[in-house]
């Protein structure tokens, strides 16, 4: 794709890597074959190909976004689904978080999005102020039928639809908190490792069990866990809504924090048990580069971040107790089959510790939880999940597996099938509890 930026543009580092971003783009429409947004709409600017089209112009003629590009840019879900398929390898993820932060700075939202991109920008990566808020939800929860619904695919949610997408989500109950920052758990019998366990903001509210069984399954093959103190959310949700600001503030900090853990006690890695944390976290060394502070530190943090089935894979776990009765849908995370290129190892270790996994026909396409696209975007996200659980129904699964909290909590929105953690099963299997229902 040819670009026209000028030279006093491209002395922005920022706009140099969305022009060499851009220039890699030949127009040759893959993307829109793996984009869910385009497969539900068929809108050209709907599709990668068209929202990078619109990106390129606003760049290159540095003024404002219009509200067209918002609506296009919004509907984008960041799945990376086009990254995947792209024979070009187009960074289009650094491009459209590039587009975010532009929005962010220079359109003016009305009063009432704005108010609720900031509640959610403030409340949800702090889990003491989240857990309030999902208890308030869980206690609103039966007047949302009361509000008001419009058609499905309104080009722009109001905020009463939203609001109604954010109750629908709340659970009926939470459960008790895990364990705090700053808790180390022994390995058991010889040490044969040291991790760092990412608490996460979301998850450690509505579901702690998935990090209590990383714990078990760690500590029972030798490894020795540790929850760092004054650790913060990873920046993921911030960053995917444009407020660069907040997210690199809390990049820098888990650095901190993480680096002198490592350099106190020693870490083998830095596990994540949340999928599109892992995409950020391992992305800190690009979101860092031009900051001569933090540059090397963020690089050196990003090599330490895994998945935690990436680290599981290099272990010799216990032999299994499963005897292949279970059939698994394994819902393969976008953020960790698109985002971080782990398509195989979970699936690999659910078989291997004797589970009957099977493959999600379309399972390149989002169920749309991305964040807080279900909130802002309920109605392309309710069809994208609907469109997810009828085809997770086809091959009868006895449970779904995921590696993301977002997409446990979307999905089990749509089915009474249990949906649980790929950790927990594995958990499961070497001598930890059944999981629980939804």
């Amino acid at each position: 794709m040819k670009t026209e930026f000028s030279l006093a543009q491209l002395a922005d580092p920022d706009i140099k890597e969305a022009d060499k971003i851009l220039r890699a783009c030949v127009h040759c429409g893959f993307c829109t074959a793996t984009c869910p947004t385009y497969v539900l709409l068929g809108d050209e600017l709907d599709s990668p190909r068209g929202r990078i089209y619109l990106i390129k112009e606003m760049l290159e003629k540095d003024k404002p976004p219009t509200a067209d590009v918002v609506k296009h840019i919004d509907r984008c879900l960041s799945c990376l689904a086009c990254m995947t398929t792209c024979p070009s390898g187009v960074n289009y993820m650094h491009l459209v978080d590039q587009a975010r932060v532009r929005i962010e700075r220079d359109y003016q939202r009305p009063l009432t999005e704005r108010l609720l991109r900031s509640v959610l920008a403030y409340v949800l990566p702090r889990p003491g102020l989240f857990r309030i808020s999902m208890i308030l939800a869980g206690l609103a929860r039966p007047f949302a039928a009361l509000l008001p619904t419009p058609s499905v695919g309104a080009a722009s949610p109001g905020l009463l639809r939203r609001i109604k997408a954010m109750l629908a989500l709340a659970p009926r109950g939470l459960p008790q908190p895990g364990p705090a920052a700053g808790t180390v758990f022994a390995a058991i019998g010889r040490r044969r490792g040291r991790v760092a366990l990412l608490q996460g903001c979301a998850q450690q509210v509505l579901a702690p069990r998935i990090n209590q069984a990383a714990i078990n399954v760690l500590t029972r093959h030798g490894v020795e866990v540790v929850l760092v103190k004054d650790e913060q959310c990873c920046g993921a949700l911030t960053h995917h809504m444009g407020q660069d600001g907040d997210a690199l503030a809390r990049a820098r900090a888990n650095i901190a924090v993480w680096q002198r853990e490592a350099d106190r006690e020693g870490l083998d890695a830095i596990l994540v048990t949340t999928s599109g944390c892992g995409t950020v976290v391992k992305d800190y060394g690009y979101l860092l580069r031009e900051d001569k502070t933090f540059a090397d530190p963020a690089k050196r943090i990003s090599a330490l971040a895994k998945d935690i089935t990436e680290y599981l894979s290099t272990l010799e776990l216990a032999p299994s107790t499963q005897k292949g009765d279970v059939t698994v849908a394994y819902h393969s995370a976008c953020s960790l089959q698109h985002g971080q290129k782990i398509t195989q190892l979970p699936k690999e270790l659910l078989s291997k510790n004797g589970f009957v996994v099977k493959d999600v026909p379309e399972s390149h396409l989002c169920c749309g939880s991305a964040g807080t696209y279900n909130i802002l975007q309920p109605d392309i996200a309710s069809r994208l999940r609907d469109r997810k659980v009828a085809n997770i129904a086809l091959v009868k699964p006895d449970m779904i597996a995921a590696g993301n909290i977002g997409c446990m909590v979307q999905i089990a929105g749509g089915t009474s099938v249990p949906v649980v953690h790929t950790i927990e099963l594995l958990d499961w299997a070497t001598g930890g509890p059944r999981p629980g229902l939804n």
